[in-house]
């Protein structure tokens, strides 16, 4: 055996032998007597297309129902509560993209399947409350889950079929936010949860609908002229960070029904030399990440889920603030000042500017800001989704937010990227109390229980629903692959007659 620049050289005679003994995950192929090392590209669409349920692990398979759960009950809620609601029904209407039959979570009326991924993206990532991935820096659920449901309804698979399908999903999206380097991709202004997010929205759907691997390739290489996200919204409080999730959720279910009637992707589009994702999107990508234990260690399993509805970044110190708090029987009014401390990339996001951070305006702002959610969990022991509405406007929270500092900890770094951790301490009266957090709830280590999840669940939706549905749905996706398909579960989503709801 002679190997030369990634080529290796065998006797044609052994090239059988070792065809039997690579699984469909492995890197290679076979050809005249040489064995070449497969592309980031094509490894990843033949993981995808090769992946069938009978291959994923059981604790896969249920924490993959658990984040489904997770990710419907949000969109529900957000359906009803998000700001963007009107705006994006009416545009979708305008764009003739409404009257169709694949459902929006929430939503009465039915929708094309395009429009529908679309429009559950934006519902999944609008109130900050979906799952995250520490390492990848990154929101897997809301990109994956509805090109998932919308593929699925296009073609009536079963529950297997669409759990393999997301975790393909996972897979691919969070595997590409590794391999990037999330740090460095935010530096150049990039949001990964939506530019890695249309990669995995397609191999969801590619999965479900049934491509090869030849197809996926094409569907990749269109999602690589779809790859976009612009930070830009952090300046002002825009509603472009939900846009980007949707618009992932439905370019990758785009491109992968494209690929499938025929059109033709470029066939690298990650590792190419003239605009490949890898090269174009940051200044220093690891592509050995991309393929790195792909089909043995699922990545799947350190998606983390949210107790609080703001960037994940702050929540180990919302944390330690709660824990604080009850431990001391702090009074925010006694409060001198509060200090947190960060891992850069997440002071970044939720603590520079200072003085804007300090002076949050609405929604967004208060989601990416640590004064903000810091102050509410120090006076109320608890940040939840309705905090925004009656904190954004209170005077005393808005006093004491500027008496929150978020710095730089180098205790935070160190656990970085590993774990989003973060440091709290509280002056009051000359005396301090300090703790660091370094698994926030929710995170792999310190999940949420079984009962956490379904409490979690049916706060969300329990204003909308009535508790027979609401059982039905819930236990419905606990048991999402024994399900025939998915339509009947999705209608249960369907809101209630109007005058049992909150106004929407």
């Amino acid at each position: 055996m002679l190997c030369v620049q990634g080529l290796i050289w065998l006797d044609p005679a052994l090239i059988a032998d070792y065809d039997l003994a690579f699984d469909c995950c492995d890197l290679v192929t076979a050809e005249y007597g040489v064995i070449k090392m497969k592309s980031e590209t094509a490894s990843l669409a033949q993981f995808v297309a090769d992946l069938q349920f009978s291959r994923l692990p059981q604790d896969v398979v249920e924490r993959t129902r658990l984040l489904v759960l997770d990710h419907v009950g949000i969109a529900l809620r957000a359906r009803h509560a998000a700001a963007l609601n009107s705006a994006m029904s009416d545009s979708l209407d305008a764009l003739g993209l409404s009257g169709g039959d694949a459902v929006v979570i929430g939503d009465e009326r039915g929708y094309s399947p395009a429009a529908a991924a679309f429009y559950n993206g934006n519902l999944a990532h609008s109130l900050d409350f979906d799952d995250t991935h520490a390492r990848g820096s990154i929101h897997p659920s809301a990109p994956i889950v509805p090109a998932a449901l919308a593929a699925a309804e296009m073609t009536g698979v079963d529950g297997q079929r669409i759990v393999a399908g997301i975790v393909a999903g996972y897979e691919v999206q969070i595997r590409l936010s590794i391999a990037l380097n999330p740090t460095e991709h935010y530096n150049r202004g990039f949001h990964p949860t939506a530019t890695c997010g249309v990669f995995g929205a397609a191999a969801a759907a590619g999965s479900i609908l049934g491509l090869t691997t030849d197809q996926i390739v094409s569907a990749f290489g269109l999602c690589g002229s779809q790859a976009a996200g612009s930070m830009q919204f952090l300046v002002d409080g825009a509603w472009n960070k939900p846009f980007h999730v949707g618009y992932a959720a439905m370019g990758g279910l785009m491109s992968a029904v494209m690929a499938s009637k025929g059109f033709i992707g470029t066939k690298e589009s990650l590792e190419g030399t003239k605009g490949g994702f890898l090269k174009a999107y940051a200044p220093d990508a690891d592509p050995t990440e991309v393929i790195a234990g792909l089909g043995e260690a699922y990545e799947t399993m350190n998606i983390a889920v949210k107790p609080y509805p703001s960037c994940r970044y702050g929540h180990a110190a919302i944390d330690a603030l709660i824990a604080i708090r009850a431990a001391n029987d702090v009074d925010y009014r006694a409060v001198e000042a509060i200090e947190v401390g960060l891992p850069r990339t997440g002071w970044n996001l939720i603590g520079d500017p200072e003085s804007e951070k300090q002076n949050p305006k609405n929604y967004v702002d208060g989601q990416f800001s640590m004064a903000f959610v810091g102050a509410v969990a120090i006076r109320e022991g608890r940040m939840g989704w309705d905090d925004y509405e009656t904190h954004l406007d209170d005077q005393d929270t808005l006093a004491l937010c500027k008496k929150i500092k978020a710095v730089v900890d180098d205790r935070a770094e160190a656990h970085y990227p590993t774990n989003m951790s973060g440091v709290a301490r509280v002056d009051i009266e000359g005396t301090s109390f300090e703790q660091m957090v370094v698994d926030p709830k929710g995170e792999p280590n310190n999940f949420l229980s079984d009962a956490e999840m379904r409490g979690k669940f049916d706060t969300l939706v329990a204003p909308y629903l009535d508790p027979d549905s609401l059982d039905q749905l819930a236990k419905g996706i606990l048991q999402l692959d024994d399900q025939k398909n998915i339509h009947g579960l999705l209608d249960l989503t369907r809101a209630q007659p109007a005058a049992t709801l909150k106004a929407v």
